[in-house]
């Protein structure tokens, strides 16, 4: 029987939205046994199982008012897929823990599940399973499994002389979250990238295929992603602004803001884009722009200097 459109979750119940939910993730050939058990049962034919989790947290990572709950779900899917993606692996399998207020629309609810499973469908990963509570804000727990055909790609492997790379935008859906910050909602180009990214999902097994020495999923900027491949991999790594375009609407949104439209590039998240260090400029993989160098020493500087801009986000 459907859920009427004006149901909120106490209205349902548990066993009752995920009776609908279930009905919304079609399951890939990989899965043995789906959702409806105390655990799923996947197939795994040949080389190595990369998993990962994710927390997304409402007035945290999101708010209902800047994002519909399709949006919202495209996000916490994305941010997911694109950690296997940075291992130079392919996503299979994901699951979802949902808490959430008992006064939330059930609708609400459904919609996040579709732009969740819409994600998921453009690599082919099903969600085989998850868990309901209730919470006084919505908090949603992801993990992903995936596989990669070859070593998985680490941060810990580059090396002094290598490149540093990017494929995918960058800088974007922080310029959006700029925008929304401060009421707007444009250009929609920004608000669109920031609420539904676009993670290249196919560089990061053409990059392991390539050679890449480490890999890193941009998602809380640049400049910190950058800093996590230097510590992993013990080198210093140097950014070169000039080798960035900065697109249009970021110069439009540092005009209306006074902001350096290169800060949204080096200090944003949320877009996904993949870097990575090479050996040499012959390894990189078409799609991929040289943004950096690689040297021994450690830690990371911008046009051979010390950065005094935002570098990314923090948790804490």
């Amino acid at each position: 029987m459907p859920i009427p459109p004006d149901a909120t979750l106490a209205d349902v119940g548990e066993f009752g939205l995920i009776a609908e939910l279930v009905g919304l993730f079609p399951q890939g050939e990989q899965v043995i046994v789906g959702p409806g058990d105390d655990a799923a049962v996947l197939r795994v034919r040949t080389g190595h199982v990369v998993v990962s989790t994710d927390l997304v947290v409402e007035g945290r990572h999101f708010r209902r008012d800047w994002a519909s709950a399709a949006d919202v779900g495209h996000r916490a899917a994305a941010q997911n897929l694109s950690d296997i993606n940075a291992m130079g692996g392919r996503a299979t399998s994901l699951t979802i823990g949902l808490a959430a207020p008992a006064d939330l629309p059930a609708q609400w609810a459904l919609d996040f599940a579709r732009g969740f499973a819409e994600e998921c469908a453009l690599v082919g990963a099903s969600v085989v399973g998850g868990d309901l509570t209730r919470a006084d804000q919505v908090v949603i727990a992801v993990t992903v499994l995936g596989a990669c055909t070859r070593s998985p790609v680490l941060r810990s492997g580059a090396r002094p002389g290598d490149v540093l790379a990017i494929t995918g935008r960058q800088g974007w859906a922080a310029g959006g979250l700029a925008v929304l910050g401060r009421g707007f909602r444009s250009p929609r180009v920004l608000v669109e990238a920031y609420r539904r990214p676009e993670p290249p999902y196919d560089a990061g097994p053409i990059a392991a295929e390539a050679g890449a020495t480490s890999m890193i999923d941009v998602s809380d900027g640049l400049l910190a992603d950058a800093g996590h491949l230097a510590s992993g991999s013990g080198v210093a790594i140097d950014v070169h602004t000039a080798a960035f375009d900065v697109p249009e609407p970021l110069e439009a949104v540092g005009a209306a803001t006074g902001a350096e439209p290169i800060s949204f590039i080096l200090g944003g998240g949320d877009d996904h884009a993949l870097l990575a260090t090479f050996e040499d400029l012959d390894a990189v993989p078409d799609g991929w722009s040289v943004v950096g160098s690689v040297a021994e020493g450690s830690g990371v500087t911008v046009d051979g200097a010390e950065y005094d801009g935002p570098t990314g986000w923090t948790h804490f």
